[in-house]
């Protein structure tokens, strides 16, 4: 039985070779090199990573904190998804040139449009410095000693590391603490917005088809990286030009065939691939469904004030794709972790990790992390959830809470830095409730609060008291009938004053009152036993870690995803997701026409689109009479990696990532190789919008246009 039950695991992990992954491109030569060229591809590792000669990590963008891009001339044009551009497009639309509606494409380079705060970053190099990271370490006693320890050396390495000077040093942890990794990078500050198509194109299918398959969804958007003259990163200026990248991707008129290699380049946000089955469970059942139903409610009414008006839904379009996204996201990957039975075969490995303890003789280091994990996670479990509750509804739905709780923040500043920091922070939160306040609706936000603070006050396990018995209708009333923070005018009226004027209002308003009855009471009786409980859970996953690595030498582990350049590789490839139903790997254009509905926010297809199909006006993008839209792989993705380059086996841009199939979302937390599939727009049908659809040839011009598979 023992040996039955080790050939299980160590087929599993031969059934997810080759797939799956997020491995960092400076540690590639060997086992994953090896296993790369197998699935087809032609280049080296070298050729990927390389510090110091043009690579093809030189072409890859951190898109302004939370997407990937990636250069596509020698010109510093700069390719991501249509979502990750969505907010720079919105703050440039009006009701009278809406380019969410319309799309965008500036002619030349004068007509391109600045985005104030928007950046992007290159990785100039990738360094392992964990040895000097856990310098001093190990002697200390206690948790927090230990991390206060790691602390001040990444401070003393991350300001000592050599680097130029308009570039940054960065450390991040990896193998939840096992390992340390320190990039240098470089910041672009000027960012413009070059061209978009409209939304009916690019987010088309929205809400309904996001996280599905198939899709025929053209989710691009193309800007400009701009730098001084010296090529180096600057602020914006009328002085700067066009970047000229190390290294730029060609794009392959070629496309693809199932079974092609794929190789996806970017910065995945956060996966939890080595969580053991009670945090798995508690995500399923407790967590999961708590934030599922939040934002359910929101969302309802959002999208019944935005199907009835324009403006509105111009105001909220992008708060609402979102709250959406992830809305969406938890209802897929709780499918899945049950489909799948995660579960199970976590608490099948962690019999098999008990065995493995006792064959080792390793009780005495490892022998307590699995009753401690289910010590800790029954403990934490009210506390994670009111943090959920707290999270969802105060911070992130309901917004007149979530501004209220930044001028909580500002009372705390008085209290701890006094009136001169008060006053600096009470200028910035002017600035930012500025533009807060222009996508704001107080009648929508309103309806919004009604839900969410009766969900909040009957089902959070540690809401004030007097919200669990509070007359619901009656607070709402009293909330936005009275309140200052429903504009900007009557805020920044609340806001004038001294800083003892200012609090001395402030606490008289009644829904600072409400703030600050429900953050008191989230930093009094959630946040610090839920911070306790959480550290004593980090330092047994990191000793959890380094026993899995210890006891299970062969097995293939990558680091966690924590939005740090990543490279996972696979290959096109169709899925069934349930008995009797297989999908094909790509989507053409006859899909949208099929799809189409005049008038529809979701599938409505522009005119201009409408006559290209009907005229099979297509172009050089055409296969077999027919224009690829989308398609999938098994490369293993999560947020961050929209935007991400699919790149063929000779290092050509194939396509451009931006979603996942809905049950495959799990993967954040269990990668299965039979279902889990990545969706990217063809790079062709890119091309053929801006060609064919927007006319912007000048565009295509830069680019650099390949036929690798007609390579003899």
């Amino acid at each position: 039985m023992k040996f039955l039950k080790l050939l299980i695991i160590l087929v599993a992990f031969q059934v997810n070779a080759q797939q799956g992954g997020m491995w960092i491109p400076s540690m590639l030569q060997g086992m994953n090199e090896s296993e790369m060229k197998s699935l087809g591809m032609k280049m080296t590792a070298q050729d990927i990573y390389d510090a110091n000669n043009s690579s093809v990590k030189d072409a890859i963008v951190h898109f302004d904190g939370g997407c990937t891009s990636e250069i596509i001339s020698p010109k510093g044009l700069l390719l991501t998804n249509h979502h990750c551009g969505y907010s720079a497009i919105q703050s440039h639309s009006t009701v009278e040139h809406d380019y969410l509606q319309d799309g965008f494409w500036a002619k030349d380079l004068a007509s391109e449009l600045t985005n104030p705060g928007m950046d992007a970053t290159f990785i100039v190099s990738i360094h392992d410095v964990t040895n000097t990271v856990l310098e001093g370490v190990a002697q200390l006693a206690s948790e927090l000693e230990k991390q206060k320890k790691i602390q001040e050396n990444i401070s003393r390495i991350q300001t000592t590391f050599p680097k130029e000077s308009w570039q940054e040093n960065k450390i991040k942890t990896f193998y939840e603490g096992n390992q340390f990794i320190l990039f240098v990078t470089e910041t672009f500050k000027d960012i413009r917005l070059v061209g978009t198509p409209p939304s009916s194109i690019g987010k088309f299918g929205s809400d309904t088809d996001n996280w599905v398959w198939p899709r025929h969804t053209g989710d691009f958007s193309i800007f400009r990286i701009y730098a001084n003259k010296d090529n180096k990163p600057a602020e914006y200026s009328k002085d700067n030009v066009p970047y000229t990248p190390k290294h730029f991707l060609p794009i392959s008129l070629d496309g693809i065939s199932e079974e092609d290699f794929t190789l996806v380049f970017g910065f995945p946000g956060r996966t939890q691939e080595y969580l053991p089955s009670n945090a798995v469970a508690q995500i399923v059942n407790t967590l999961n469904p708590a934030k599922i139903e939040i934002r359910d409610a929101a969302l309802k009414v959002q999208d019944g004030f935005m199907r009835k008006d324009q403006a509105i839904k111009i105001q909220y379009a992008s708060k609402f794709a979102s709250v959406a996204n992830y809305w969406k996201k938890w209802i897929g990957e709780s499918k899945g972790l049950k489909k799948s039975n995660a579960i199970t075969l976590k608490q099948n490995f962690e019999k098999e990790f008990a065995t493995r303890i006792e064959a080792k003789g390793k009780q005495s280091e490892y022998g307590n992390l699995l009753a401690g994990f289910d010590k800790n996670y029954a403990a934490i479990n009210d506390y994670a959830l009111a943090r959920d509750y707290f999270i969802e509804v105060v911070l992130r739905n309901a917004e007149l809470l979530s501004q209220g709780f930044k001028l909580y923040q500002l009372e705390k500043v008085f209290e701890t830095k006094g009136e001169q920091a008060f006053n600096d922070r009470k200028t910035n939160t002017l600035k930012a409730a500025e533009d807060f306040y222009k996508n704001y609706s107080v009648v929508v936000d309103e309806k919004v609060f009604e839900k969410l603070i009766v969900l909040y006050g009957e089902k959070s396990p540690l809401a004030p008291e007097s919200l669990k018995t509070a007359d619901f209708t009656k607070l709402t009333k009293e909330v936005y009938g009275k309140s200052k923070l429903t504009s900007y005018a009557s805020l920044n009226e609340l806001l004038k004053g001294d800083a003892k004027t200012v609090l001395k209002n402030l606490n008289k308003d009644s829904g600072y009152k409400l703030v600050k009855i429900l953050a008191d009471n989230f930093y009094k009786n959630i946040a610090p036993k839920y911070d306790a409980i959480n550290l004593e859970i980090s330092a047994l996953q990191r000793n959890y870690m380094k026993a899995q690595l210890e006891l299970f030498p062969d097995a293939r582990y990558f680091p966690d995803a924590n939005s740090t350049l990543r490279v996972t590789y696979g290959k096109v490839k169709g899925y069934s997701p349930t008995d009797a139903v297989y999908y094909q790997p790509v989507t053409y254009l006859d899909g949208i026409i099929e799809k189409y509905v005049p008038g529809d926010y979701e599938f409505d297809v522009p005119s201009k689109l409408i006559e290209l199909y009907n005229n099979k006006d297509y172009g050089q993008y055409a296969e077999n009479g027919k224009v690829p839209v989308c398609f999938i792989g098994t490369n293993h993705t999560t947020g961050g990696n929209s935007g991400s380059p699919a790149i063929d086996a000779n290092g050509n841009l194939i396509g451009l990532n931006f979603d996942r199939v809905w049950e495959g979302t799990m993967s954040d937390i269990h990668y299965d190789p039979e279902i889990c599939r990545n969706i990217m727009v063809d790079v062709r049908y890119v091309l053929f919008i801006v060609d064919k659809y927007a006319g912007a040839k000048h565009l295509i011009n830069e680019m650099k246009l390949v036929h690798p598979k007609n390579k003899k």
